[in-house]
């Protein structure tokens, strides 16, 4: 396997290198990118030290690379993202860029990764928040459907990169100055994640409306979100409600059902926090599901943001798609 990580000094790129390592992906050949800023530092790759190189246009000439992990924002993916696809690479694209074009897949590997056998060019990693939601409940719709979701999002400030996690820390130490967030976050809530549209919405919930959708290959599944920033470090967590199309019986039948669902923990505790249980895990936590009736239930939902939500669901659909195809 020949492999590049673009953007490979940020915040979720260094997590994709580390996610790499432990999950024993030695590629024959590995490079990492990132914008001129960062070009000639090192990163740490196993036994050996990996020099960063500038991206540039003519950075991967044809069949150079198997694989091209990108994490590098939607403005550079959508320059350099055709070009590695076009020269042979399968791209694996961290932006928003390409998420709902017809032509590109959006994968969760352990639900609609069927779809990665035989495909070639950019494959479209979902938003974080989108990512757990759908691993808390995807076995419930293969076996019951889903109609409705309404699910509001306690999201941590490392969804905002390095700097939301500086302002957040800043501001700890008397800081009040506020460039990332609306309004301060320490010691506050921000009901506003990206921007807003005309209609109220921000694009952050019109994504978590959208992509379930195109995941869970159900166009007629209506969501509800409201996304909102706190003062956590890693791990989003989300309180979401679902409507069934068919009863699914007793809670303890609904329980058996959430836990077939891999890579997922449905927790007997009820109180599961992101920076206590999920930060630096794979693992989506399940928690206080119920209901008082055979159709909605509730769940806490928690997961680390950084790898489950970007970085690590890259990682899997980079070897789902090679084991699948059959790229060593």
């Amino acid at each position: 396997m020949r492999l590049a990580v673009v953007g490979a000094t940020g915040e979720v790129g260094r997590t994709m290198v580390r996610v790499l390592q432990e999950q024993g992906v030695r590629p024959e050949v590995i490079r990492f990118f990132a914008s001129k800023n960062s070009a000639g530092t090192t990163v740490k790759f196993f036994d050996q030290d990996v020099t960063v190189e500038e991206l540039t246009p003519d950075w991967v000439p044809a069949g150079t690379f198997d694989y091209v992990i990108m994490s590098a924002g939607a403005s550079v993916s959508r320059w350099f993202a055709p070009i590695a696809a076009e020269r042979g690479a399968t791209v694996i694209d961290n932006s928003s860029c390409w998420r709902m074009d017809p032509a590109k897949l959006l994968v969760v590997p352990e639900i609609n990764g069927d779809l990665l056998k035989g495909y070639r060019g950019i494959i479209a990693n979902p938003n974080c928040s989108t990512i757990q939601m759908v691993l808390g409940f995807y076995k419930v719709h293969e076996k019951f459907g889903i109609k409705t979701i309404v699910v509001s999002t306690y999201q941590a400030v490392s969804g905002a990169g390095r700097r939301g996690m500086d302002e957040l820390l800043a501001q700890e130490q008397g800081s009040t100055e506020c460039k990332k967030f609306a309004a301060p976050i320490f010691r506050n809530v921000v009901p506003q994640i990206d921007d807003f549209l005309p209609d109220g919405f921000t694009k952050e919930e019109m994504k978590m409306v959208n992509e379930p959708r195109k995941i869970l290959r159900d166009d007629s599944i209506m969501s509800w979100p409201t996304t909102v920033r706190v003062p956590v470090l890693y791990g989003h967590s989300e309180s979401v409600f679902v409507e069934t199309r068919e009863p699914f019986g007793t809670i303890e039948n609904l329980l058996d059902v959430m836990r077939t669902q891999e890579h997922v923990v449905v927790s007997d505790h009820p109180v599961v926090t992101p920076a206590v249980d999920a930060a630096g895990t794979d693992t989506t936590f399940v928690s206080r599901v119920r209901s008082f009736d055979d159709r909605h239930f509730l769940q806490w939902n928690v997961a680390d943001n950084v790898r489950v939500g970007a970085a690590t669901n890259a990682v899997r659909i980079l070897l789902k798609h090679a084991e699948l195809n059959g790229i060593r």
